[in-house]
């Protein structure tokens, strides 16, 4: 039951993603805003994990855990917001985006061993395909021709550094207390955006009350009770089927956006939100069976 309690409040939270990006980029540096987000997350975990007396990893483990931060949060943040900044059109950057539960779900059989039945598949096809339904008109304004080499480069490994922080979550860190995990994973998050700032020279910062408010969610909602939760869904169900979940942001962001900013969803993007979510839940539900089948 918590399981899919934890899939929908995931799916929820992280989809705000794309509304605090849009309302804070204009009042603050991207890089400035990624650094202070991901050190107060550290700070904030580290204080809980602290008080609640998880031990700190050390040495290979200490190592994984920096490694996966560096990718899952500040690779992939810092490169997909530098993409969209200097030229990749928003929606072919969350159609990228979408590519990512793929990635997962072959490195996972080729890497982790992990099997992934053609139902699997076929309901991962599926919801690809409702969110590029969902992202079409985006991709027809933004258009393909004006995307410069860097930022499409930028864009794919942005996606690819995600994939690989997700399916590090599997390698020998699923023992690892959830408060202690996103302490250090966010802090090697925080040195990536750290260095990224330093390099762009950038340090535009306005103080508004909206980017407050965006900061304050981000820290507490996007990075505390998102990532933890992603964790926490990949330890217990798997890279891939946590993923497919990831298919479902796009177009509930979208929802967002009409209910915020007044955007138009027209018949396509409601029945690409009915092809992401049925084949999610296609591909899920036998994923839920065949663990159910195996012994403990």
């Amino acid at each position: 039951m918590f399981g899919i309690v934890a899939s929908i409040l995931f799916v929820l939270i992280w989809s705000t993603g794309f509304i605090v990006a849009r309302a804070v980029v204009p009042h603050g540096a991207p890089e400035l805003i990624l650094a202070v987000r991901l050190a107060l997350v550290a700070v904030l975990l580290g204080g809980a994990a602290f008080y609640a007396g998880q031990p700190w990893p050390r040495r290979a483990k200490l190592a994984l855990h920096l490694a996966a931060g560096a990718m899952l949060h500040g690779i992939y943040l810092t490169l997909s917001w530098w993409a969209v900044q200097h030229g990749m059109p928003a929606g072919i950057m969350a159609l990228l985006g979408a590519l990512q539960p793929l990635v997962v779900a072959v490195a996972s059989v080729f890497l982790l061993g992990e099997r992934l039945p053609a139902r699997a598949w076929g309901g991962l096809g599926i919801a690809i395909l409702g969110v590029a339904c969902v992202l079409e008109p985006a991709i027809a304004r933004g258009g393909t021709a004006g995307i410069g080499l860097l930022p499409a480069v930028g864009g794919v490994i942005a996606i690819m550094a995600m994939a690989a922080g997700t399916l590090i979550q599997r390698s020998g860190l699923a023992d690892d207390p959830i408060l202690v995990s996103g302490a250090v994973q966010n802090m090697g998050g925080a040195l990536v955006t750290i260095a990224a700032t330093l390099l762009s020279g950038e340090y535009r910062w306005d103080g508004t009350p909206i980017l407050w408010i965006g900061l304050a969610w981000s820290v507490l909602g996007l990075s505390a009770a998102g990532l933890s939760l992603l964790v926490w869904l990949v330890r217990h169900q798997g890279a891939t089927r946590m993923s497919m979940l990831l298919l479902l942001v796009p177009p509930l962001a979208a929802i967002e956006a009409w209910l915020l900013f007044g955007e138009r969803l027209g018949a396509l993007q409601l029945a690409g939100f009915a092809l992401a979510l049925g084949g999610v839940l296609i591909g899920r539900a036998q994923g839920r069976r065949e663990a159910a089948a195996e012994p403990a």
